[in-house]
């Protein structure tokens, strides 16, 4: 079993940064990969990023490319979401959610968190 607890959203002006954490518990959290995935309203669930279990695979999504980063600290069960240049299309809740591999369909995911409302507006 896996906990997740998602933290570090807010208000934050356009070209703005924010970093997002997914704090994890439960023995095995080292084996999942975790992905972020975001749902602004009115709209589906959309990827993110997704990082493995061991932190050597990435992957982004084309729309967040080159301004997010992902990364994870295998000692303190965190994942991180470095989040750069912010738009306000970007506004939504973000999710982190742990799965058995890196991929990009939200169903693949097992344990999510409980997100956290990130708002980019001046």
């Amino acid at each position: 079993q896996v906990q997740l607890v998602n933290s570090g959203g807010g208000l934050v002006q356009p070209g703005g940064s924010l970093r997002l954490s997914c704090a994890a518990s439960g023995r095995t959290f080292s084996t999942y990969a975790v992905g972020w995935f975001r749902q602004a309203p009115g709209k589906e669930r959309e990827f993110v990023a997704a990082i493995s279990w061991s932190g050597d695979i990435t992957n982004y999504a084309d729309s967040v490319k080159g301004r997010v980063t992902i990364s994870r600290d295998i000692g303190s069960h965190t994942v991180y979401l470095q989040m750069n240049s912010l738009e306000p299309e970007d506004t939504a809740v973000y999710y982190c959610a742990a799965g058995r591999t890196v991929v990009i369909r939200p169903t693949e995911y097992e344990y999510w968190g409980q997100g956290t409302q990130v708002t980019v507006s001046s």
